[in-house]
């Protein structure tokens, strides 16, 4: 992902979640996150999905991925969670983590299908609405 990919990722962001990140927060983790690694996925010139991960040390954690809406159910997601598992592997992850709405079984069945394993619930880790997050592992990568 690069500064130029950000009004295409905002317009993604702001019609999948009920809380967008902010421009000025892509803007952090793309200029002064040395930890982040953020990807998108282009399709004939336009992005239509994008995923980004903390790296630190052996571990990857997912901080966000998303699909253009017009562009769900075509695997675009699974493509993007291996591009950032991939990715990770090549930065020396050894296991990967996430959280996921305890509403958003579609989420949850893609991460399952993966190989990721729900082990842990933060109680009302959504600010937004106080929902559930389910925290998913994959061990080893």
């Amino acid at each position: 992902m690069y500064l130029s990919d950000l009004d295409a990722v905002m317009r993604i962001e702001r019609a999948s979640f009920t809380t967008p990140w902010s421009r000025s927060a892509f803007q952090t983790e793309l200029m002064e996150n040395s930890f982040a690694v953020y990807l998108v996925l282009e399709l004939h010139g336009r992005v239509v999905a994008y995923g980004g991960m903390w790296l630190i040390l052996d571990e990857a954690h997912v901080t966000n991925v998303a699909v253009d809406p017009a562009f769900r159910g075509h695997g675009l997601g699974d493509a993007m969670m291996r591009g950032l598992m991939a990715r990770a592997v090549q930065h020396g992850a050894k296991r990967m983590t996430l959280e996921v709405r305890r509403s958003n079984v579609v989420a949850q069945n893609l991460y399952a299908k993966l190989g990721f394993v729900q082990l842990g619930v933060r109680r009302g880790y959504y600010t937004d609405t106080h929902e559930d997050a389910f925290i998913m592992w994959k061990d080893p990568l």
